[in-house]
């Protein structure tokens, strides 16, 4: 009986370490002086759920400000905006950043992760006098299904079939997107009928429709007129295959959409050394800087 006590309370004590382990890291933003912050601005609403995101706005005495929009990762099921960090790159160039979150596919399927992140963007283009942001230098970025996200939100464009609950703005676009191990097409089998739950867990009901897969994959929706994009990837990643990356710069080469591929040696999925992570965020800033919009 002792033996069976002492098991139990083993076992309790492994669940609560294992369930301490699984707590997000919650992330306190710093911001330069001169900034503001407006946290859990609503900019969106469903069924039983509030879109909030927070926006940290540098001051308004030099002229409208590029904005970024952040989208975090987590296989479309977990992950939170208050995980989210390491802006003080966008900050020290002046940009406006908005963290958002976004519906998780156990409070809804696809496509309601996309209709978020259309709304968001939408909201930023509604309020840009307010916010004292240029519409013409919004950037749109994530990683993993956040960069997912950020490809969909921006390779829509005008395309208005998952902007159900934002109407009313028809002069949609971002400058860039900047895509970090992003899922670039969710029906991809070549890595086993799916590579995890997390895409059939998304998709629901349509995960046998191959027109509605397409539809929510950023592969099928490049164009020759689509936005920039800078791609990020780890050759070392278990979780998101580097070939996708691959097969989005190859669609983009070959309809002559500007972009910019960088690789992370031994990288995995999203997880870099703090130099390389250095090198990459100087990589994006250098990116945006070479966009039209920001000459």
């Amino acid at each position: 009986m002792k033996k069976i006590v002492i098991l139990f309370n083993l076992l309790v004590v492994a669940s609560f370490v294992y369930a301490q382990e699984e707590v997000p890291v919650i992330k306190k933003v710093t911001y330069p002086a001169g900034y503001t912050s407006e946290l859990n601005v609503v900019y969106t609403s469903a069924p039983g759920w509030e879109g909030k995101m927070d926006l940290y706005l540098p001051s308004k005495d030099k002229g409208l400000s590029p904005a970024i929009i952040n989208i975090h990762g987590g296989g479309w099921s977990g992950g939170s905006k208050d995980t989210q960090g390491g802006f003080n790159t966008y900050f020290k160039a002046g940009f406006a950043v908005a963290n958002i979150a976004y519906r998780l596919s156990g409070q809804a399927t696809a496509p309601a992760a996309i209709e978020d992140t259309r709304c968001a963007l939408i909201y930023l283009i509604k309020n840009a006098k307010a916010l004292n942001i240029d519409v013409n230098k919004i950037i749109i970025m994530g990683g993993s299904a956040g960069g997912h996200l950020a490809l969909m939100g921006g390779l829509l464009a005008n395309d208005s079939r998952f902007d159900t609950n934002c109407p009313g703005v028809k002069n949609i676009k971002v400058a860039a997107i900047i895509d970090k191990y992003g899922i670039v097409d969710v029906g991809d089998k070549r890595y086993g009928k799916f590579r995890s739950g997390s895409e059939r867990k998304w998709l629901g009901g349509k995960v046998a429709d191959q027109a509605f897969i397409e539809s929510v994959s950023p592969i099928y929706q490049v164009k020759k007129d689509s936005p920039p994009i800078f791609i990020a990837h780890g050759d070392a990643d278990p979780t998101v295959p580097i070939q996708q990356s691959i097969d989005l710069k190859k669609k983009l080469d070959e309809l002559g959409v500007k972009n910019e591929f960088m690789t992370i040696p031994d990288g995995l999925h999203g997880q870099f050394t703090s130099e390389q992570n250095a090198t990459l965020n100087n990589a994006i800033m250098k990116f945006i800087l070479s966009l039209k919009e920001f000459k």
